[in-house]
């Protein structure tokens, strides 16, 4: 009994190094992993620990998210959330990668909207965007995490739109 007892206390405490970790944060749930992502927009204890929970029991796809750099996870050392941007990229690809080879359309419009493109630089987007369409949706397989990137990398290298990557 006593083995079996060391044993849960072992566990019990590898589970919750994540949740310490995650506490650490100044917003006690930071950004990267899913749970973050389900509680979003959520204030108080109830959702912080909802999202510190699902991150905790998900160790695994945190590690996967770090690793690989999905799930609003950096390898850089930044913890960031592109989930919004991605998961809009990822349900209109089609409409939007027609609407972006033109250089405008509604989902254009409402992917500017999204990252939060003031009225004055949106010509320049939808231009830029057109211009840099390869660099942007780097093949029919890219993942939206990878157009995403592609975005945010041709928005960084314009002097007017590079303000925007911080909301990609």
């Amino acid at each position: 009994m006593t083995k079996m007892k060391l044993v849960l206390t072992t566990a019990a405490m590898i589970a919750i190094i994540p949740m310490a970790a995650m506490a650490a944060n100044e917003n006690n749930v930071g950004s990267c992993g899913l749970g973050p992502k389900l509680f979003a927009g959520q204030k108080g204890v109830v959702p912080q620990l909802g999202a510190t929970f699902v991150n905790g029991s998900l160790s695994a796809h945190n590690t996967f998210g770090i690793s690989s750099g999905t799930s609003g996870c950096t390898q850089d050392g930044l913890v960031t959330s592109n989930f919004k941007t991605a998961m809009y990229i990822d349900g209109n690809r089609s409409k939007l990668a027609q609407d972006m080879s033109k250089g405008s359309g509604e989902s254009l419009e409402s992917l500017a909207q999204l990252i939060g493109v003031k009225d004055a630089d949106k010509i320049t987007f939808y231009q830029v965007t057109k211009e840099n369409f390869a660099k942007i949706f780097v093949g029919e397989q890219a993942s939206a995490e990878q157009i995403a990137l592609g975005l945010k990398q041709v928005l960084a290298a314009n002097s007017t739109l590079a303000q925007y990557t911080a909301e990609i």
